[in-house]
């Protein structure tokens, strides 16, 4: 059975769906790495055993984000479409229903979510997987939510794009010299591997701005804010080090041992009071699990459901959890769980969906046991840094190396395709800057995941649910356990 249940005003339509139920009905809920790897390999198996099920992945999104090119988006570097992959052109056999799930209820075995008209939807599962992922941390820093923004999604990669290249804009015209110089500003807090990415790209599309705007050298200033005592603590001293000094070579100022203090429309505060003028601040300084974790109830470690080795919910018959949202128990370093990454997240959800058919009678359950097989971070043209399979790397082997990663991990041959040939025009082209003004500041702002917002306030009749929707963001963030950003 399917309700419906639709607002309109101060009236309430209701209306109920007849529909033929399954044997077994699956649902999943979240198409980022761990979700649609889940449903991915779920549809196959449906196809090879045959066997009487209903495969159902919900998302706010029609697209898995392949979110390690959003850096690349932000600089201009890869067109925002090829860093999305189509559900519908991957996920064959799988009934994708788009909606943001509100709340699971665990007795009666459904769950209530919303479509982008805002209609209600309620559905019943015989098993249930949770991947709703992971939003940006924020912390209670004053002027945070209002002034800066993140980077985990597309809109929030093309609005930094945008306004950076709007703000070089107005500093040519700005007759006051200290103001034009804070245009001409970027503040980007957090050095983990997505901070660190996104501060190189910007930094390539400020040198081509830079020249092409006439500024003098050195007009253009980048700071990198890095809580921590050195900047990428995940990653090994060594290459660490070596990505500082090839940022600090291009002119980017690395500040550690602070983090912000306030934040205002033109300018932030340290933790150490110092003052700098800017109109960008981008924060990339951690995730905590979805809200939708928090409001199932279920015991959780570090802000992530906990889940067994098998990625089932402990007591919970047909419930399973993986990605950044669940705490999965790390075999190779016993007493810790595993970090939010793609590369975890993607493993997951294979495991995911072998153990959900075991639990229909396909095949065996296992346990999820991983092999770390390195990082990749890419430092903008000409360097990166890698270590696969604990090999050091930087420089051109480790581009190469990075590159070739992406281009195998993205799950589309148009997408490896259209964005090789984004590397090779990055080689031989200047960037293109274009401020299309496509990505509005509000549709940047943090939010507890990608919400149904129309373009403008007199358009939406949403307001009172997604202010609600943006408070229980903000609780989320503030009272669960930050936890390192890896895949952001």
């Amino acid at each position: 059975m399917l309700k419906a249940q639709t607002r309109a005003g101060s009236s309430t339509i209701r209306h109920r769906e007849e529909a033929v139920v399954p044997s077994s009905s699956i649902l999943i809920v979240g198409s980022g790495f761990a979700g649609f790897e889940c449903a991915r390999q779920l549809g196959r198996l449906l196809q090879r055993h045959s066997f009487d099920a209903t495969v159902t992945l919900i998302s706010p999104v029609d697209y898995l984000l392949y979110t390690p090119l959003l850096p690349e988006v932000a600089g201009g570097a890869i067109d925002p479409r090829f860093a999305t992959v189509p559900l519908i052109d991957k996920l064959p056999g799988v009934r994708l229903f788009r909606a943001y799930v509100d709340s699971v209820d665990l007795a009666a075995r459904s769950l209530h979510c919303r479509d982008q008209e805002n209609t209600s939807h309620e559905l019943s599962w015989d098993r249930l997987v949770l991947t709703p992922g992971s939003i940006s941390r924020l912390f209670d820093i004053p002027g945070l939510a209002e002034h800066a923004r993140g980077l985990k999604s597309i809109a929030q990669a093309l609005y930094l794009r945008d306004h950076i290249i709007e703000q070089f804009e107005l500093a040519r015209i700005d007759g006051d010299p200290e103001r034009a110089n804070a245009r001409k500003t970027i503040v980007v807090v957090g050095s983990s591997y997505s901070g660190t990415e996104l501060i190189a790209q910007l930094s390539a599309m400020a040198a081509v701005a830079a020249q092409n705007f006439r500024f003098e050298p050195g007009d253009v200033r980048l700071i990198l804010v890095e809580r921590s005592g050195r900047m990428m603590p995940e990653l090994g001293p060594e290459l660490a080090a070596r990505a500082e000094k090839v940022l600090r070579g291009r002119g980017v100022q690395i500040v550690v041992g602070v983090t912000l203090s306030r934040v205002a429309a033109d300018h932030v505060v340290l933790s150490d009071g110092t003052r700098i003028g800017t109109y960008t601040v981008a924060w990339v300084a951690g995730v905590v699990a979805s809200p939708l974790v928090a409001a199932t109830g279920l015991p959780t470690e570090k802000g992530r459901l906990k889940v067994g080795p098998d990625l089932q919910v402990p007591g919970l018959d047909g419930v399973y959890a993986g990605g950044d949202a669940a705490a999965v128990p790390d075999a190779t370093n016993r007493g810790t769980i595993t970090p939010p990454t793609a590369q975890h997240a993607n493993r997951q959800g294979k495991v995911l969906a072998r153990n959900v058919a075991a639990s229909l009678g396909y095949g065996r359950a296992c346990k999820y046991r991983h092999r770390d097989l390195g990082t990749v971070v890419d430092l903008g043209p000409g360097f990166a840094v890698a270590n696969p399979l604990n090999i050091q790397l930087s420089g051109f082997a480790a581009k190469l190396v990075t590159r070739l990663y992406h281009l195998y991990a993205i799950p589309r041959n148009a997408n490896r395709w259209a964005v090789a040939l984004g590397y090779v025009t990055d080689i031989l082209f200047a960037r293109p800057l274009v401020s299309i003004g496509l990505a509005q500041s509000s549709l940047a702002r943090f939010s507890a995941s990608e919400e149904f917002m129309s373009t403008s306030p007199e358009m939406h009749p949403r307001d009172e649910q997604m202010y609600a929707d943006e408070l229980r963001y903000q609780k989320a963030s503030a009272e669960a356990t930050a936890i390192p950003s890896h895949s952001d």
